[in-house]
């Protein structure tokens, strides 16, 4: 039986998932999720299933335009140092690596963190 998109798109988050554990060496991991008008960061530690950092363009005045993501990488960055996070790994959930996703990165990269 054929999946659904949704279905696909879960699938495949799930199995991003997966690898980026196996992959992660025990860092948390940054994760992305965009909406329509509005994007989230979270720095997660998997191992111990908590959340370390958050940040999102609800905080400022800004939508969901590029400036507004670039100011939720530098906000997660700064916060995931506070608490002692440097190394990280990106998920970035299944989004191409362009336009809001690429400029959340580049800042939380410039702020700080490496991945």
């Amino acid at each position: 039986m054929a999946l659904t998109p949704r279905q696909a798109a879960d699938r495949r988050a799930q199995r991003n998932r997966t690898r980026l554990k196996k992959l992660s060496n025990g860092r948390p991991r940054l994760s992305v999720f965009r909406s329509s008008k509005n994007i989230y960061a979270q720095v997660i530690d998997d191992a111990r299933g908590v959340t370390l950092a958050a940040a999102s363009s609800l905080e400022g005045e800004k939508g969901s335009d590029k400036d507004a993501a670039a100011l939720v990488g530098k906000l997660v960055a700064e916060r995931a140092l506070e608490k002692g996070v440097k190394d990280v790994v990106f998920d970035r959930g299944g989004y191409i690596y362009h336009g809001r996703v690429k400029a959340l990165a580049d800042a939380a990269r410039e702020a700080g963190l490496s991945f």
